[in-house]
């Protein structure tokens, strides 16, 4: 069973204060074993619905609503690709199947040695410098696929 860190309740518990109603802290939980775990399970819903005292579905409501949280496993490091209208018009899904075919990876599933997974994804916001990717909680604009790999290959990719 899932069980956020002491850090990480403290903070959950925190969050439940600052908004007018409790449905209001389920982001920042989300997010919160998201950081701890790298994705979010079924069993850390229930765990927050104790936590915050708030019924699962309503969890699960947030969690499967946004695209940010990870509902399954992802490599080390999550590599999404813009695949949106200017990023598309720019090269975003030929540098998304160049990156798959360089980290020999499928869309969506974790590198044989755990170190990455490649998403396709709507608008990361920008337009003007696309095409671009967001790797975790970096991003990288007017890329091409050498540049791309290069910078995946320097985080450890």
């Amino acid at each position: 069973m899932f069980t956020l860190s002491a850090e990480g309740q403290e903070l959950v518990k925190k969050e439940l204060t600052r908004y007018e109603t409790p449905y209001s802290a389920i982001i920042p939980a989300l997010y919160r074993v998201q950081k701890e775990n790298g994705w979010v399970p079924e069993d850390a819903v229930l765990h927050l619905s104790q936590l915050m005292n708030l019924p699962a579905s309503h969890i699960n409501e947030v969690l499967h609503f946004y695209t940010m949280f990870n509902k399954k496993p992802v490599g080390k490091l999550h590599i999404q690709v813009c695949t949106n209208v200017s990023c598309a018009m720019n090269g975003g899904r030929e540098l998304a199947d160049a990156l798959c075919k360089r980290f020999n990876v499928k869309y969506d599933e974790v590198s044989a040695d755990r170190k990455i997974t490649i998403s396709r994804v709507e608008c990361l916001g920008s337009c003007d410098t696309a095409p671009m990717m967001q790797v975790n909680d970096r991003y990288l604009e007017n890329l091409t696929p050498e540049l791309a790999i290069k910078k995946i290959t320097e985080m450890g990719g």
